[in-house]
């Protein structure tokens, strides 16, 4: 109310033009509803149905109905939706987020199969949708009017392999369901990253002249977006762990640690888009090597500074997209040139939603069956019940889905039919997918997966040290009940522990880590003693 009142004053004497006023007052009412989203949210987080995602869609399209109303159907929004703004600000703290907060060691232990779903399930999902949407557009859609070429079809196989798992990251917990929680959530940020890659790929191809060279030079330009954007992460991960570690910021200013570790992050996003890379990947390993060394090597304020500044900056981006998809869902201009046309747009929303459906299915029974034949221990093994909940969780389509498709239908001239057609249809599975698989999300999961018995809050899902990996219920010292010790599954539990290798990969880059690596990058126990350098008191969780 002040700033709107500000605003009005200046406008009054001269000094800000009416566009400035507008754009105040347009700001204004969107912190409002922001602020708005996070209230609602937080009464409704008990609520067997909804989450933040949700209601941060819902209010805004009741927003944009009553924008369209007061605006006599002139627009529905209050801000013009930029590409530019969603890949530039708001999804850089969301991805760095991801990986600054992953637990690494169940994430790495499932890296092989989160790179098999998040790599290798996005291309067969990629090219089932294409192919599919190839067929049945033109066998039971009469598109000929539209124009839809090849550069197109491929491109809707990228825009639709982008999943959007936060509803279900949202009911799954790290602790119970471990296993799960790291196959979805690095499933995802690999998904992202890999339908962007392939988006940009097809892009940037001649697809007028496809042959097998230019087949094999798509996988090689592939691997190379896909290697190169990790290894810049790492680096810019490892050079503010370097820095930080030898110059002792925080004896003077815990601000200065707490600013270059936030830079550099966002340093390494922009540095990643400015050689043509995967942003997305590049910030992700920049938040699980800054997590993982840059991260020990601060003072405790700047720790616990670091820690929630990332995960609020991440919220407040997270409800920013779906606020603001709800209400471009409504763009009048768009509706209005498919409006003669209401069956063929059904159609159309109805055929890709059925392509996503099948899309995901078709890769993820399928890998999750050769992913069990390499696994020894039926702990890391992906039962049915879990295979039904990723499957699940790959469903919804959000905000990357929305920026891709606003990047290909809207660089030429938005208000063609083909690009309103793609758009709205695009539109139409997106709110379908977040509100209705959004909705059935949180009773789906409590019903394939129950809550376990408290004592099972008792295991972490990465204990800080290999030894407590469910040691102390097994060798206990005698202190627990009788009734305590019948709810222990010791059968399942010492199978588990044999059928865990003594020499794993993890143990291997432990030694490595600890012998290399945290002298020269500090880390964990590795940060000498200074007055007023980073202290030795640690959290478990962040090992």
């Amino acid at each position: 109310m002040a700033i709107s009142a500000i605003s009005h004053i200046l406008v009054k004497l001269g000094m800000i033009s009416t566009s400035d006023h507008t754009s105040v007052v347009s700001m204004n009412l969107f912190v409002a509803l922001l602020c708005a989203c996070i209230v609602i949210g937080h009464l409704l987080e008990e609520n067997r149905w909804m989450n933040e995602s949700i209601t941060a869609l819902v209010i805004g399209l009741c927003t944009g109905v009553v924008i369209l109303l007061t605006t006599k159907g002139t627009s529905s929004h209050l801000l013009v939706f930029s590409e530019d703004l969603f890949f530039i600000y708001l999804l850089p703290p969301i991805i760095f987020n991801a990986g600054f907060q992953v637990k690494k060691k169940q994430f790495f232990r499932n890296f092989m199969t989160i790179i098999l779903f998040g790599a290798v399930g996005t291309l067969i999902s990629f090219f089932i949708i294409s192919l599919g949407a190839m067929y049945l557009f033109n066998k039971l859609l009469n598109i000929g009017s539209l124009d839809i070429g090849l550069g197109d079809y491929l491109a809707i196989g990228a825009i639709f392999s982008a999943t959007d798992s936060v509803c279900t990251l949202q009911v799954l917990n790290q602790d119970e369901t471990p296993l799960l929680y790291s196959l979805v959530f690095g499933e995802g940020v690999v998904n992202d990253a890999t339908s962007v890659v392939l988006f940009n790929a097809i892009q940037s191809f001649d697809l007028s002249n496809i042959n097998s060279k230019t087949a094999f030079q798509f996988i090689g330009n592939f691997l190379y977006l896909f290697i190169s954007s990790t290894l810049l992460g790492v680096l810019a991960g490892l050079l503010s762990a370097y820095i930080i570690k030898k110059l002792y910021f925080g004896r003077h200013s815990t601000d200065r640690e707490v600013a270059l570790m936030m830079l550099m992050a966002y340093f390494s996003y922009m540095l990643a888009e400015l050689c043509n890379l995967s942003a997305i990947l590049t910030v992700f390993f920049c938040g699980i090597v800054m997590s993982h060394y840059t991260w020990h090597n601060v003072t405790e304020s700047s720790r616990v500074t670091t820690k929630h500044t990332f995960a609020t900056l991440s919220f407040v981006a997270e409800i920013f997209i779906f606020l603001y998809v709800g209400m471009d869902a409504l763009d009048i201009e768009r509706w209005r040139l498919v409006s003669d046309s209401p069956a063929k747009s059904v159609k159309l929303s109805s055929i890709l939603l059925g392509l996503v459906l099948v899309g995901r299915a078709a890769f993820v029974f399928l890998l999750s069956f050769l992913s069990n034949l390499t696994k020894k221990s039926n702990y890391d093994k992906i039962d049915f019940k879990k295979q039904i909940t990723i499957w699940w969780a790959g469903l919804m389509r959000g905000a990357v889905s929305m920026a891709l498709a606003y990047n290909k239908f809207t660089e030429s001239d938005a208000k063609l039919r083909k690009n309103a057609f793609m758009i709205t249809s695009t539109i139409t599975v997106v709110l379908f997918s977040t509100v209705v698989f959004g909705l059935m999300t949180k009773p789906l999961v409590r019903y394939l997966l129950p809550s376990p018995k408290p004592f099972t809050s008792m295991t972490s899902s990465e204990p800080s040290s290999p030894k407590s990996f469910i040691i102390e219920p097994l060798l206990g010292n005698g202190q627990c009940s009788e009734s305590t010790s019948q709810n222990i599954p010791r059968p399942s539990s010492i199978r588990m522990l044999l059928t865990t290798p003594s020499r794993s990969v993890h143990h291997y880059w432990r030694k490595f880590d600890n012998s290399f690596m945290r002298p020269v990058f500090g880390g964990r126990g590795f940060v000498p003693f200074v007055p007023g350098s980073p202290t030795e008191r640690e959290n478990p969780q962040w090992q």
